[in-house]
């Protein structure tokens, strides 16, 4: 593989983790706590907000080898694991609009790569 397919690689990687995080805080967030103190600084809430700081680090890596207009093509693949991990852990729907969202970015990101 080549740095810049390593590169986008990485960078998916990191639009996952920071998907993960975001999920993360949504089930926290459906949590009652005993005070607004537990509320922010729980397990999950600072676990969810390492996560995004190694998707930070793992962002910034990727971008050495690619261009920078890339990065928000690829970042909106973010749309789809946050969507797709709702929907298996959050158990949340697909509406027609979400899946034609999901087409739309998809063609995008292709249309983007040509």
């Amino acid at each position: 593989m080549s740095s810049f397919q390593i590169s986008v690689c990485i960078l998916l990687l990191s639009v996952f983790i920071s998907s993960v995080s975001q999920i993360i805080l949504k089930k926290a967030a459906n949590k009652i706590y005993d005070s607004p103190l537990k509320e922010y600084l729980n397990p999950m809430v600072i676990g969810a907000y390492g996560l995004f700081f190694c998707s930070v680090i793992l962002t910034m890596l990727a971008l050495r080898n690619l261009p920078l207009s890339m990065s928000p093509i690829l970042e909106s693949t973010g749309y789809i694991f946050v969507s797709v991990m709702g929907y298996f852990f959050l158990k949340e729907r697909f509406s027609k609009r979400k899946l034609m969202g999901f087409v739309l970015i998809l063609a995008g990101i292709f249309i983007f790569n040509l």
